[in-house]
Parts: structure tokens; C-alpha cells; sequence
């Protein structure tokens, strides 16, 4: 396609993602937490009481390329394909949600904490959660990057 056809992608349409993994364990809740809403704000959270370390709390707008870029890498993932239905349910261990309106669709998957891909191998539904497993990868490698780069932090 030509390189103009995304110019204006996030124009008319709506588009939100969050996502969140935790538990709540000997350190109380521990979690993760990020989301983007159409204006291009991204509000990120991480509570770790791991060795003493407070909650971070950051908010950053972006610009509509990185939006359009994020856009993208949900669209590539053909997430919007699958459904929870096989995965496993949230445990002890934690929960994992991803909730995406892109497209005039609106989905939302919950599941419990992947260790590995060998529990995505071992799981009902492999294809999908394996979809879902290097999609989330992605999503918070982009988000650290993005928030890495404008407060100067290094999140976990």
C-alpha cells in the first residue's frame, strides 16, 4: 500500500486499549496496568511492594503516529480473531485483561498469568493464546519504550 493510506487513520474512528496483569500475594496487590485512549493519552501504573518499591503512577500524551503504530501492531496480531473462550480462567497465580476497541470493534480477553510459552503450548486453545501471549509482549515492550523515553525510568 502507499505510505499515505495511514496518514489519517485515527481520524473518525474510535480506539482504546488497556491492559492489566496481577495478583494479589504476600505483597498485597501487585500489578501492571496500562491504557490508551483515543485522545492519545497514555496512563500507565505498576505496583511492585517487591523490596519496598512504591507504586509508579505516569501519564504521557502521544502523538497520532505512535497511536496509528500501535493501531497497526493489534491489526498485524489478528487478535481481533480470537476469543477467551479455551484459555484458562484467572487463578491464584493472577489474571491477565486486554480490552480493545479498534475498527468499530470492541473485544476483550481475560485469562490467567502466562509464565512461558510452554503454558501456551499446554493450553486448550495454543494458536490463539499464543496470539495473544507475543501480542502482549509486544504491547508492553512498546509501552516501556514509550514511557522509558520521556520520564527517563526504566520500568521492570
Amino acid at each position: 500500500g502507499n505510505a499515505l493510506d495511514t496518514k489519517n487513520m485515527s481520524d473518525d474512528e474510535e480506539f482504546y486499549v488497556r491492559y492489566y496483569v496481577g495478583h494479589k500475594g504476600k505483597f498485597g496487590h501487585e500489578f501492571l496496568e496500562f491504557e490508551f485512549r483515543p485522545d492519545g493519552l497514555l496512563r500507565y501504573a505498576n505496583n511492585s511492594k517487591y523490596k519496598g518499591a512504591m507504586m509508579i503512577r505516569k501519564e504521557v500524551t502521544v502523538a497520532p503516529g505512535v497511536l496509528d503504530e500501535l493501531k497497526k501492531i493489534i491489526q498485524s496480531s489478528e487478535i481481533t480473531k480470537e476469543t477467551d473462550n479455551s484459555w484458562p480462567s484467572p487463578d491464584s497465580v493472577g489474571r491477565q485483561e486486554l480490552e480493545i476497541v479498534i475498527k468499530n470493534q470492541h473485544i476483550s480477553f481475560v485469562t490467567s498469568k502466562i509464565g512461558s510459552v510452554v503454558d501456551v503450548e499446554d493450553s486448550k486453545d495454543p494458536d490463539g493464546l499464543k496470539l495473544f501471549y507475543f501480542l502482549v509482549q509486544d504491547l508492553r515492550c512498546f509501552v516501556f519504550s514509550l514511557i522509558s523515553m520521556h520520564f527517563k525510568i526504566k520500568p521492570i
